[in-house]
């Protein structure tokens, strides 16, 4: 798959320019950056796992500050005049397919110079689903707000602090594998997939718990969810209609890593085949493959 959209700034610029962006001007976006952010919309492909969200770039009004002060922390944006919103199917991968794509419509608000922030909660019935005329029982597993950038100046300090601060993120040996889960990976190892793994380490998740891992084996790329106790999807969840968030970082992984591997001429495909590789844990889950 390649990018709807191709531009001349590297993918690996955009995915560090893009940060939680909760402060926006209270002014519509500009005509030519929503017309360009629709168009990308409409020419996305299917996701990894075949399946084809729906997302809608919608206008903000006063009733969605009511929502977002019912997602806890998220109470905290200011000023958002756009809202990206989404509705996907049942399959068995579509909160992937969800990330994934939802992930290269944030990175392409990024490169339009646009602030972005991902929010999750329940939006079955919330005014996010009436904007877009939503059935009641319609799965939207996270929404993003969006618009102009209040204090790019802040934006930009903020994107020196994310740089300065990288060692917040897991380190890579807790990260990514080679052939078992007991044999951290090396740089060296890893050769011209650095960069891909490192786009994939810098990603946003859900409270930064950072639950992807991968293992090298061979010329393939095995893709796990190490789950965090607490965030597997049950039964109340399934009934507030709160989406698993762990498994929509995945999709935000693969985004990031596929996105780099072909800007930088890897060839590659996804592929469901769980190898026979011993898991170190329970809470640790196959979901894709990268065949080189």
């Amino acid at each position: 798959m390649t990018h709807p959209n191709e531009t001349t700034q590297p993918i690996t610029d955009i995915i560090r320019q893009r940060f939680s962006c909760r402060s926006y001007l209270e002014e519509p976006i500009p005509a030519e950056k929503r017309r360009q952010l629709q168009d990308f919309i409409g020419a996305l492909p299917n996701g990894p796992f075949g399946s084809r969200p729906s997302f809608f770039l919608v206008a903000a009004d006063r009733e969605d500050s009511h929502a977002l002060k019912d997602l806890g922390t998220y109470g905290f944006i200011r000023g958002a005049t756009g809202f990206i919103i989404g509705i996907t199917d049942t399959g068995e991968k579509n909160l992937e397919d969800y990330g994934y794509q939802m992930e290269q419509i944030i990175l392409e608000a990024t490169r339009l110079g646009l602030g972005t922030c991902w929010l999750g909660g329940s939006f079955t019935r919330s005014s996010f689903a009436r904007k877009i005329n939503a059935a009641n029982d319609a799965l939207i597993p996270a929404v993003t707000s969006i618009g102009e950038i209040a204090n790019v100046t802040e934006a930009r300090n903020g994107l020196l602090r994310r740089q300065i601060n990288a060692d917040q993120r897991l380190p890579w040996e807790q990260l990514f594998f080679d052939q078992n889960f007991a044999a951290p990976l090396t740089r060296q190892t890893a050769g011209e997939y650095v960069i891909p793994l490192e786009m994939l380490r810098i990603g946003p998740s859900a409270s930064n718990k950072q639950p992807w891992r991968v293992l090298k084996d061979g010329h393939r790329w095995h893709f796990y969810l190490q789950r965090t106790k607490g965030y597997r999807e049950n039964s109340l969840t399934r009934f507030l209609g709160v989406a698993d968030m762990q498994r929509l970082d995945l999709g935000i992984a693969m985004c990031h890593f596929e996105l780099t591997a072909r800007e930088l001429g890897l060839p590659g495909k996804w592929l469901s085949a769980e190898p026979a590789i011993v898991k170190p844990d329970e809470l640790t889950e196959y979901t894709v493959s990268w065949a080189e």
